[in-house]
């Protein structure tokens, strides 16, 4: 038989805990629940992924086998259907799909707000046990997803979808931070979602932030109950700092040749996507990189949010060329100093002076790092820096806006942030992407929710609430727009035209979670939202 399927999966979720910063005998132990499909499956999954039979891989890697899959991988080394047709038959007679998140057109004359309100109950979600065989992890409280094809948690999506929960959803907020408080605890790190095949990764963490969201009036408060989750995570992050040198990161460490410390994205494993395998084994094949490299390289675009977009690209146009974990970005180290600075708050709260000197000393060591080595004075933006060379990379992106949003500009450079959003960044329905057309979703045209609500705050932060609230009337304006034509929340919007979004691997997907909660939030800062001449106040950001 070509599968020992127990065998196989231990030893992989070992090496698996391993990258992840989780120890290997836990991860032994557990891998018959968190082994991904493509390991759990074997050549299964892999000649189904190759052969498309369904168009989105991700179907494949979400369907629930319908009996052990030790039984089905058994019988799959038997019968050897060869053919696309006995494949798919196979498959199907094994493997139950469901469908995707749902949502319904609003009635005639339902406004936005009502409608998002009405989408939330559709949106919302419970998996205390996960059903053998899938790639479904289990939480312990309900959750709400972001929609159309994910549909389980997200990690950093449900921050911004956590922001249009009114007070009376306060319960939901709470049971969302406990379920990213329980992987933490149990995984070492939040995964990119919850699912198996995410768990090498994670995503840009937020978490310490939709802690804050539980007690916004005093959130060292919420910090220090939740402390040793925040201290994990950041455990996580700095996993290998003892090990990094300059020229040489270990895991999500990279340590520059002043000394500085920063991180990067990345992802403990180096082989296809279980969710976009053979679109992986393609991009790999036309590549010059060792095969190995380019999956570590996608996987860790994945952990960043920005799957996929010209920052990752050595040639700023081709998938082909991407060198993720060669890049030192602005957005992750301005997210770690936040969540630096609020472990040092939850510290003084929980009176553990030495932990709150500890950690306020290393924030601000990142921050003038930041500041000191990933500034690029010609764009005047910070940007992404390739620590292999040494140079900043030149990108004119809303990523580098984050050291607004999190507070690790210094004033200056945050004024001349300001400058440049307005002169390259701010397009007709909101903040661009990027400046580059590349045909992937994380560039120009596109505009995402999440980035409206970074600069939105980033610039209020920093006392620019004139373009702040420039940006939020032309994304609100936007949204309903598309709203009124129709019927539809999406994940994405061409800011350029003001329309429906594109680009990316899969189709145009609706709900939707950050579009919802982003959309919400900034229409409570603004009166008569979508009016040209609407008045704005700065929403109030529960951060350090």
């Amino acid at each position: 038989m070509r599968h020992d399927w127990i065998r196989r999966s231990a030893l992989a979720l070992a090496l698996l805990g391993v990258a992840c910063n989780v120890t290997p005998q836990k991860a032994a132990e557990t891998a018959s629940d968190t082994a991904p499909p493509s390991i759990l499956f074997g050549d299964l999954y892999s000649d189904a992924a190759k052969a498309r039979i369904h168009p989105d891989t991700k179907t494949l890697a979400d369907a629930v086998p319908l009996r052990a899959p030790a039984d089905i991988v058994a019988d799959y080394d038997k019968q050897k259907p060869l053919s696309e047709t006995a494949l798919r038959n196979f498959f199907d007679a094994n493997f139950r799909i469901d469908p995707p998140v749902e949502t319904v057109a609003p009635p005639e004359g339902l406004s936005l707000r009502d409608h998002i309100a009405a989408l939330w109950p559709l949106l919302t979600r419970t998996t205390k046990k996960a059903e053998p065989g899938s790639s479904r992890l289990p939480l312990p409280e309900p959750y709400v997803v972001p929609g159309g094809r994910f549909t389980e948690i997200y990690y950093w999506d449900s921050y911004f979808t956590m922001l249009g929960l009114g007070p009376d959803q306060a319960g939901l907020r709470r049971h969302m931070v406990d379920d990213f408080a329980y992987m933490i605890r149990t995984y070492g790190h939040v995964p990119n979602g919850s699912r198996t095949y995410y768990l090498s990764r994670s995503q840009p963490p937020f978490f310490y932030l939709m802690v804050s969201l539980l007690s916004p009036n005093d959130p060292a408060r919420a910090w220090a109950e939740y402390l040793p989750e925040l201290k994990a995570e950041h455990d996580f992050w700095m996993a290998g700092e003892t090990d990094a040198a300059p020229g040489a990161p270990s895991l999500r460490v990279v340590k520059l040749a002043d000394g500085s410390l920063l991180n990067r994205y990345y992802d403990g494993r180096d082989v296809p996507r279980d969710e976009s395998y053979g679109e992986d084994l393609a991009v790999a094949a036309g590549s010059s990189h060792p095969a190995s490299q380019v999956y570590r390289d996608i996987r860790a675009a994945a952990e960043s949010g920005w799957d996929f977009s010209s920052r990752w690209f050595v040639d700023g146009k081709s998938l082909t060329t991407i060198h993720t974990t060669d890049v030192v970005p602005p957005d992750l180290n301005s997210l770690l100093y936040g969540l630096e600075k609020a472990i040092a708050a939850g510290c003084l709260v929980a009176d553990d002076p030495a932990c709150a000197i500890t950690y306020a000393a290393k924030a601000d060591k990142r921050r003038a790092a930041i500041n000191a080595l990933l500034w690029n004075a010609d764009s005047g933006l910070y940007d992404d820096l390739d620590w292999k060379t040494g140079k900043l990379l030149g990108h004119v992106t809303a990523a580098g806006i984050y050291p607004l949003f999190t507070g690790a500009a210094d004033e200056t450079k945050a004024a001349e942030a300001a400058s440049a959003t307005r002169a390259h960044l701010l397009q007709q329905g909101g903040i661009v992407t990027s400046t580059i057309d590349t045909g992937q979703q994380w560039d120009a045209p596109n505009g995402w929710a999440p980035l409206q609500w970074v600069s939105v705050t980033g610039l209020c932060r920093y006392g620019d609430a004139a373009l702040a609230g420039d940006i939020a009337r032309r994304w609100v304006s936007t949204v309903s727009r598309v709203y009124d034509g129709t019927g539809r929340l999406l994940e994405k919007y061409n800011v350029m035209d003001a329309v429906p979004g594109g680009g990316g691997e899969y189709a145009l997907q609706d709900g939707f979670g950050w579009t919802n909660g982003v959309t919400i939030a900034l229409m409570d800062a603004m009166a008569g939202p979508g009016e040209a001449d609407a008045a704005f106040t700065c929403p109030v950001v529960t951060g350090p």
